[in-house]
């Protein structure tokens, strides 16, 4: 139902000063001429006099006592559902060899690296919350692979504790929900990713309630337009190069590189690089925490040659003190934290200084515990470059919702070619321009899902 005012609230305080006027100068009056008796008498008057004036705007006397009546029909959760979704694979570019994969089926792991598993399609997990007057809210937890997992967290979890809730109180139902599961040692990984999931289907269902985009909902807007990198990746120097000038001509002035492979190679592909996109343009890249700490100050000591912007996930991400050891040692920027999920993992890496740029990732921490990550890395002068990754296109959205909400946003993650495909389940949806998506006043997290189409792609 929203937030409706029957009349402009408070407009008898205006009065109420008028009526002050004269019982002022009556006090005034009376004491400056000792006569306190009067006093009275001259308040009466004033009061009398007003009181039977219908004066323009003004209700007549005595005021009622306006108050927004009605203000806040309560909604409460009526429903939640949730869908592991699997889209056919789209041709980014960034493919590269296959010959140094192990393949399982649609899945692959790099064969002399201990990296992520990935699917060839794009996986995540939805989830929908609708109220009991007919509104829905949808979000997502990041789930790149066993997207099954997710759900069955937020239908056999989430949702017993959800139902008859009132989604205002997103806040403590995050809270309630991260707590049911503690004790347990279920603090972060599925379990996570499902509550930011619900986390970010709340928001979009306030939003959509009140008629304000989420931003609004998360503390108000400090940017027009949410900056942003595109990345890249593959193996080889000719298609990189090929990708990066591409992006360029596309309007983007940062640039990713998602790199697996040795010093020597990294350092040649970014000089490559360089010298065909220049030195406006900037670059970042990640390695997908591929070194031990000297390693990793070698690489960086040779990307701050090639003016490189960050060194991404450089180390294990169990070895807070081998990366800070990092991040003190050179001058270019160390980004990490895409796999730290609240502000209780995030602590101990802000307080060792173990990088320099945070990345968090909004569906996998949601909103509300994303904006507690920038308020504490706000407190250490910590600036924020949301991680997308993987994510889907409400992860997208929610990510540009966060990006415009927070004092401390730096740029936000891309995937530029996998934009499209991620949209398939969606009729509308943001959209960047120039390298940057606008801040748009939608509300919710100003996606429209094809309901249909979530349901061709649910596995």
């Amino acid at each position: 139902m929203g937030f409706t005012a029957v009349e402009p609230p408070y407009v008898t305080d205006t009065r109420w000063i008028v009526y002050a006027i004269p019982a002022s100068l009556a006090i005034w009056r009376a004491k400056c001429a000792g006569h306190l008796s009067l006093v009275a008498v001259w308040v009466t008057l004033g009061l009398l006099v007003l009181g039977f004036l219908h004066l323009p705007g003004f209700p007549s006397y005595p005021p009622q006592v306006h108050r927004i009546q009605g203000v806040y029909n309560a909604m409460k959760i009526a429903r939640v559902d949730a869908f592991a979704i699997k889209l056919p694979p789209a041709d980014t570019g960034n493919e590269g060899t296959t010959e140094n994969l192990d393949t399982y089926g649609d899945y692959f792991i790099a064969r002399d690296a201990w990296t992520s598993i990935y699917s060839r399609a794009h996986e995540t997990c939805l989830v929908r919350v609708e109220a009991d007057n007919g509104l829905v809210g949808w979000g997502e937890g990041q789930a790149p692979v066993g997207g099954r997992a997710v759900r069955a967290i937020v239908e056999d979890l989430c949702r017993p504790v959800l139902l008859g809730q009132d989604p205002f109180d997103v806040e403590y139902l995050w809270y309630r929900l991260y707590s049911a599961m503690r004790e347990r040692g279920h603090v972060t990984g599925f379990y996570v990713d499902a509550l930011a999931g619900v986390d970010l289907a709340l928001y979009d269902l306030m939003g959509k309630a009140l008629g304000k985009p989420a931003h609004k909902l998360l503390g108000g807007q400090f940017r027009d337009r949410v900056r942003v990198y595109a990345g890249i990746g593959g193996t080889d120097e000719a298609t990189l190069v090929r990708q990066a000038q591409e992006h360029v001509a596309e309007g983007y002035q940062a640039l990713k590189l998602h790199l697996r492979v040795s010093t020597p190679e990294i350092l040649q592909i970014v000089q490559a690089v360089r010298e065909v996109v220049g030195p406006q343009v900037e670059l970042m890249v990640d390695i997908h925490m591929l070194r031990d700490v000297s390693g990793a100050i070698e690489l960086g000591r040779g990307l701050e040659q090639l003016g490189v912007r960050w060194l991404e996930s450089p180390t294990q991400p169990e070895d807070v003190h081998g990366q800070a050891e990092v991040a003190r040692a050179l001058d270019m920027q160390v980004a990490t934290g895409e796999w730290l999920r609240t502000t209780w993992e995030w602590r101990q890496w802000i307080e060792h200084r173990a990088f320099d740029v945070a990345m968090p990732d909004i569906a996998r921490t949601g909103l509300s515990e994303g904006k507690r990550i920038a308020a504490l890395c706000d407190s250490f002068n910590l600036p924020i470059a949301p991680h997308v990754g993987g994510g889907g296109i409400l992860a997208v959205a929610a990510s540009v919702a966060y990006s415009a909400a927070i004092p401390n946003f730096q740029i936000l993650e891309h995937a530029h070619r996998a934009h499209a495909q991620k949209a398939r389940i969606a009729r509308r949806f943001p959209e960047p321009v120039d390298g940057a998506f606008p801040v748009e006043d939608v509300p919710g997290l100003g996606v429209e899902i094809d309901e249909d189409a979530v349901a061709r792609f649910t596995v």
